[in-house]
């Protein structure tokens, strides 16, 4: 099945790129090599501080899926919390493992999670979601093994948030050939041959109060300014100051809602939160959506 033949791709990826086990560990060597005053440190770091408001609590247990290098396992060990790296190949993460980088990890199809229901606190899934053949099956398995939320992080799908485009989009759906040229990116696939699936607020809303889930909490960030070399540039360079000021008016624009944010953290909520971590999710920057109960089931 196509699916398969995706997942298989993905699987390969990293010995196509890194054959050998010093390729991969030469990668490892390189990334801490640069330390953390360079644009690459800096742009990972909006992503990680998503996750900040969940973190305070010491010694939950924490699930990465699509980690393949085992960085985003490390911000939460970093944190005082457990967590278990997986990724469809551990080739790099046993590496990682090796370094210290993390203490566990383990191979995990995001579609067939092996993991028991409600066993982790939280499962994060950064930069991986829109790889998926099937997401949403990966969801669903992600909702079963955690106890307190599932957080996503991924592009988001600016439709629903540009009325313009979504105007245009109801106008010519008819002369899909012209609809396309318009909308370059609105069917993309990636060479491993998965379709780029960017996300909405709107389709967990729905997601949530489907499963009957009280709450999801919504992040708009604009960490979009990686290029090669970024690890080697530092956060006193003239580029970089041009980077922040091209993220300052992206915020701005997206504060206004003239525009939708590049990237949206979402955190589907099993539970609703204590009440400490509602007011440090708001002082983050999220926002918060109550989902009402179901009238017609007890």
């Amino acid at each position: 099945m196509r699916h398969t033949q995706s997942y298989n791709r993905h699987n390969e990826w990293y010995n196509t790129h890194f054959p050998s086990e010093s390729a991969k560990t030469d990668f490892y060597e390189k990334s801490t090599a640069t330390g953390e005053n360079n644009i690459a440190y800096w742009l990972q770091k909006l992503f990680f501080n998503c996750l900040d408001p969940l973190l305070y609590k010491k010694d939950q247990r924490w699930l990465t899926i699509g980690d393949a290098y085992g960085f985003d396992a490390q911000y939460i060990l970093n944190s005082g919390n457990r967590v278990l790296a997986t990724d469809l190949n551990t080739d790099f993460l046993n590496i990682a493992l090796k370094k210290g980088i993390i203490n566990t990890c383990a191979a995990e199809n995001a579609e067939k999670l092996t993991q028991e229901d409600n066993s982790f606190d939280f499962v994060l899934c950064k930069e991986s979601y829109h790889h998926f053949p099937r997401p949403y099956a990966a969801m669903y398995e992600m909702i079963r093994v955690a106890r307190c939320g599932v957080v996503v992080i991924e592009p988001q799908d600016p439709v629903t948030k540009m009325p313009l485009l979504l105007m245009l989009s109801n106008l010519l759906d008819r002369n899909a050939r012209f609809l396309n040229k318009l909308w370059k990116n609105r069917f993309s696939f990636e060479p491993v041959g998965n379709f780029v699936y960017k996300v909405s607020e709107r389709e967990f809303e729905k997601l949530a109060a489907g499963l009957g889930l009280p709450l999801v909490a919504f992040k708009k960030i604009n960490p979009n300014y990686w290029f090669k070399g970024a690890d080697l540039t530092s956060t006193h360079s003239k580029q970089f100051f041009f980077i922040r000021m091209k993220k300052f008016l992206f915020d701005v624009l997206v504060k206004v809602k003239a525009m939708p944010s590049q990237v949206l953290t979402t955190v589907i909520f099993k539970q609703l939160p204590d009440e400490n971590t509602i007011n440090l999710l708001k002082k983050n920057g999220y926002d918060l959506v109550y989902i009402p109960e179901n009238p017609y089931l007890n």
